[in-house]
């Protein structure tokens, strides 16, 4: 047998077992399961969008609140002319509540929207977290300043979130962070001043406000639907009420909170 014969003869000889054996096929792939689609960031149409606004109104007499003793920090104690009350209970003039934190609890649920890329601002002056109630959205930056000739300590004390404890020298830049978790009415103090206390609320949407001098709120770009709209107050508590906007439509909610 000639040398080329039998390598011809070898390869048909190989080439019949690889058939035989399936080899000519292509092997189906594995195709692995498929991750789940992440929430897709919802966008709401400015033209169809809705507004939650209204009053958190105050019922009775305004409680007389004790003046901060600053007696122990004489440095902070020159930074006011005057006496200088907490801001637990602020009424109005126009008989409303300042400092009540306003927001969408329940409709939103599974539902992801932009976060928003402007930070917001706690500022400590005159020995007073300024302003005293904050709203952020979850991983949205808020910026911790000090306006004051003296250290500051910052502390936010929360639940759901990651605690820290941070000093502000006077003079120092803004102190930058941010909550991953959504969490309500989180208490924040300062370990050099003991008087001082804020809120600060972290939801998940963008959907919420804090009352200011003259106790209206104004929660703008909802999709239609309805809503659990909740205000809360760190002295009187919460209330909630369903509320139902269409599309484009401007409804009034007030909350009615009672004194003592």
């Amino acid at each position: 047998m000639s040398w080329k014969r039998f390598v011809w003869l070898t390869a048909a000889a190989a080439l019949t077992l690889s058939i035989g054996c399936g080899g000519g096929e292509t092997a189906p792939e594995t195709k692995e399961e498929a991750a789940p689609a992440a929430s897709e960031v919802i966008k709401v149409d400015p033209a169809t969008a809705a507004t939650v606004m209204g009053k958190v109104n105050f019922d009775g007499t305004a409680p007389k609140m004790q003046p901060i003793n600053m007696s122990a920090e004489p440095d902070c104690k020159t930074l006011h002319s005057g006496a200088v009350v907490p801001d637990q209970v602020v009424v109005n003039s126009n008989n409303t509540l300042k400092n009540v934190f306003v927001w969408v609890k329940g409709g939103l649920e599974g539902k992801k929207f932009e976060v928003n890329s402007s930070p917001v601002e706690l500022d400590q002056k005159g020995c007073i977290y300024t302003p005293h109630v904050v709203a952020v959205q979850t991983k949205q930056t808020l910026n911790v300043l000090n306006a004051d000739p003296m250290t500051h300590n910052i502390h936010p004390l929360p639940k759901e979130n990651r605690e820290w404890n941070k000093s502000q020298a006077p003079g120092a830049g803004a102190i930058e962070d941010s909550f991953a978790r959504q969490e309500i009415m989180m208490p924040v103090k300062c370990n050099i001043h003991p008087w001082m206390r804020a809120y600060i609320n972290v939801v998940d949407h963008p959907f919420f406000a804090v009352t200011g001098d003259d106790g209206s709120f104004s929660i703008k770009g909802l999709p239609p639907g309805t809503y659990t709209i909740e205000a809360q107050h760190e002295k009187y508590g919460a209330q909630e009420m369903s509320i139902t906007v269409a599309a484009s439509e401007s409804k009034e909610a007030d909350f009615t909170y009672k004194g003592d």
